[in-house]
């Protein structure tokens, strides 16, 4: 399913459904003759300075009319404890109990603005499948999207802000 471009007028194909960052921007300021000294990385998981502990999650936004999420893949900072414990259950069947815990977002979500620092929930999903990373602060615009949910039109909003960002 594509759609035709309210900023430039041309079709783009398929209308994308989802947006992931590749790395905490925590690794942004690292030179890179120091990365591989100081940063532990893996697709899933990321560990700076010995010290500093990220998870790589998603935040899952309905969709009406559909019944896949709209889906921004993002990272959050979590305490030590948190990540040891993820970690040691990362293939453990029925993790998916564990309790949910503290994080805070080491992404910026362009068309929210700062959301460096955004406390969420960590929901840990079953083995195979990311946390779900749920907005504590129910004010701010991304819970209300993800409490809510949103239109095929936000979906394409997004698209364009994101196609035409230099624009």
């Amino acid at each position: 399913m594509g759609f035709l471009c309210t900023v430039c007028g041309e079709q783009h194909d398929p209308l994308p459904m989802s947006y992931s960052v590749k790395a905490p921007l925590a690794v942004a300021g690292i030179p890179p003759e120091e990365f591989e000294q100081r940063v532990v990385y893996t697709v899933d998981q990321c560990v700076v300075d010995g010290k500093d502990f990220y998870l790589r999650g998603r935040i899952p936004i309905p969709v009406e009319g559909f019944e896949d999420p709209f889906i921004w893949g993002v990272w959050a900072e979590v305490s030590p404890k948190s990540f040891l414990l993820t970690t040691e259950r990362w293939s453990t069947e029925g993790r998916e109990q564990t309790p949910p815990f503290p994080g805070w977002l080491n992404t910026n979500i362009f068309p929210f603005g700062d959301t460096f620092n955004l406390e969420v929930r960590v929901h840990t999903q079953v083995v195979g499948r990311r946390p779900h990373f749920e907005v504590v602060d129910q004010e701010h615009p991304l819970a209300i999207e993800q409490s809510h949910g949103i239109t095929l039109q936000r979906v394409q909003q997004i698209a364009e802000m994101i196609l035409h960002d230099d624009d």
